[in-house]
């Protein structure tokens, strides 16, 4: 076999001669799932695999210089501990060998494996992030609510809470003609507020009433409101 000079090598004739081998498992799964796609995937969901996959691929890719049996064993590995994997894992499925051919079903005792496999896994994800959070420099505390101080009843003071609303009250009624007649308790607008009083007198030009304070005033029926009664 002449050897060439490396001087006179074209760069693709020097890949297709010294071709350069895979350094990670993410590379071995990605090149596995192209030349076996009935079988590998990277992505949507994955298909169990036949027991003694390895020697299979073993034998397929003896010719194959870009991956170590090591690397391949490793990256089998990582492919069938991860979630999408043992999501697939389940009682009945058919595993597949490389042409995507039906092999054994599972059993359930190889499914079970793989959920405790699969709950284990998510466990110690999950732990993983909480100490990486905690560990933030940034990482701020649940700030302790600062609790409200109850109010404390007392029998001297006045308890809010059993304070009651007062009912808002209906607007005082307009005088009826029978209610126009002298004793009638009435409220007659005298400024801003309504004042008590008592008709007094009734005529052609107007009403005449006593406030409360004794005063004697003649207004209008529509100034006059019905007094509302005392409980």
């Amino acid at each position: 076999m002449s050897i060439k000079n490396p001087a006179n090598y074209t760069q693709l004739e020097y890949l297709m001669d010294n071709p350069q081998k895979f350094s990670n498992s993410k590379e071995v799964i990605n090149f596995l799932s192209e030349s076996f796609p009935a079988c590998f995937s990277v992505t949507g969901e994955a298909k169990p695999l036949k027991i003694g996959i390895f020697q299979d691929l073993a034998e397929r890719l003896k010719e194959e210089e870009r991956v170590s049996k090591t690397l391949l064993r490793s990256s089998l590995r990582h492919y069938t501990n991860s979630w999408r994997y043992l999501h697939s894992v389940k009682e009945g499925a058919f595993r597949v060998d490389l042409d995507g051919q039906h092999s054994a079903p599972i059993e359930k005792e190889h499914a079970d494996h793989a959920q405790t496999q699969l709950e284990e896994s998510k466990a110690k994800v999950a732990e993983k992030r909480k100490a990486q959070n905690a560990a933030k420099p940034g990482a701020k505390k649940n700030p302790k609510s600062k609790s409200v101080p109850a109010f404390k009843s007392s029998s001297k003071g006045t308890n809010q809470d059993n304070v009651k609303p007062k009912a808002k009250l209906p607007p005082p009624e307009k005088l009826s003609v029978e209610q126009i007649v002298a004793g009638t308790s009435v409220t007659v607008k005298i400024g801003k507020s309504p004042m008590p009083a008592t008709i007094t007198d009734v005529s052609k030009d107007g009403v005449q009433v006593q406030l409360d304070t004794g005063m004697v005033v003649k207004v209008q029926v529509d100034n006059l409101r019905l007094a509302r009664s005392k409980r």
